[in-house]
């Protein structure tokens, strides 16, 4: 026999429903967060290719984060290498690029040469690596003069149009 439902009844699911949202919403907020930490994860072997490939990178490091007085620097990806190649590279890693982050890498561009005076005599060139942002947002990164990587195949790579000039943020730039 069928049990009734009742107004009570309904009133209790309909609570422990607003319950189990709530719980859901939270569990997404703090799956987005680690989406972002898996997407680093997942960039920084292809970045690390790309930098000694492309860019004649030696030394890379990741999460690099230095202080200079009260301010921290946190840089996803960074690359240098000295003699001929003489270059600074600083790689951004977002899951999904917005123009804040065009702002937020072109900052800490500035920043890394102020914190780092010692690589002053060194070209220093901004990677945003994203797996999703428009094509308006991407070019908007490469018109500042910003690489940008995305990701096929699961491999972070970078593809620049032949028309890509990319600025060298560094302060000895030829005028």
């Amino acid at each position: 026999m069928e049990q009734e439902t009742t107004l009570e009844d309904i009133k209790k699911i309909l609570a422990r429903t607003a319950e189990i949202t709530e719980r859901n919403a939270k569990l997404i907020g703090d799956l987005g967060n680690k989406f972002g930490s898996f997407t680093e994860g997942m960039a920084f072997p292809s970045m690390e290719k790309v930098l000694r490939k492309q860019f004649g990178m030696t030394t890379i490091t990741t999460n690099y984060k230095t202080e200079y007085g009260p301010d921290t620097l946190e840089i996803d990806v960074l690359g240098m290498a000295n003699g001929d190649v003489n270059t600074v590279v600083l790689v951004e890693v977002k899951s999904h690029l917005k123009e804040r982050d065009i702002d937020q890498l072109l900052k800490n561009l500035d920043r890394f040469r102020r914190f780092h005076p010692e690589y002053n005599n060194k070209k220093l060139y901004g990677i945003l690596a994203c797996v999703q942002g428009s094509t308006e947002v991407r070019k908007k990164a490469m018109d500042a003069g910003l690489y940008v990587a995305s990701i096929h195949d699961e491999v972070f790579e970078l593809k620049t149009p032949a028309y890509f000039v990319p600025q060298d943020f560094s302060l000895n730039m030829a005028a």
